[in-house]
């Protein structure tokens, strides 16, 4: 065949395409008969409507109504807070017996009046006055029956009751003059 042909060959073939394309179709969205019957077909029923005016007072009433439920943003993983009554119940609920004082400062019976370093370990050891005693007390050590020595500094020293673990800063004194 030559290429004229072929040409008119294909152009006859896609105007036999377009004619079954619109065959097909056209032929689907026809409708047939007159509206009459075609709303005869569909069943419909109109609602049983007596006065189809606006209800105004349903409206009102509705407008009126206030959201009771719990405020919470949907797109926040976490729980809502509890209502203000639920925490005040509970903390009402949650201490249950007598008030405690507060307990006196910790008194420690003896006087700081000095320290000293080790050259070359660097372990201060403090020096305390009870009554006429000198007590020499290392870093960690107990000392006038329950206290420990926590730690020595160049103006106190940081003790501890044994028996109830409060801590206490005892401040250094200086000798009274004439006594150096």
């Amino acid at each position: 065949m030559s290429k004229r042909n072929e040409i008119y060959m294909l152009f006859a073939l896609l105007v036999v395409l377009a004619g079954v394309t619109y065959y097909y179709f056209a032929g689907h969205t026809q409708v047939t008969g007159t509206p009459e019957t075609v709303a005869a077909d569909t069943k419909f029923r109109p609602l049983d409507v007596q006065e189809p005016q606006l209800r105004l007072d349903l409206l009102a009433k509705l407008q009126k109504l206030e959201y009771t439920g719990s405020h919470r943003n949907i797109f926040v993983a976490e729980p809502p807070p509890p209502p203000q009554a639920q925490v005040q119940a509970a903390a009402a609920a949650r201490f249950v017996g007598p008030i405690l004082q507060p307990l006196p400062p910790l008194q420690v019976p003896g006087e700081l009046f000095g320290y000293a370093s080790g050259p070359s370990s660097g372990n201060r050891v403090a020096f305390f006055l009870e009554g006429d005693d000198v007590l020499v007390v290392a870093e960690g050590a107990t000392f006038l029956s329950g206290f420990r020595l926590i730690h020595v500094t160049d103006t106190s020293a940081d003790v501890e009751e044994v028996s109830t673990g409060r801590h206490a800063t005892v401040p250094m004194v200086q000798p009274p003059a004439g006594q150096e």
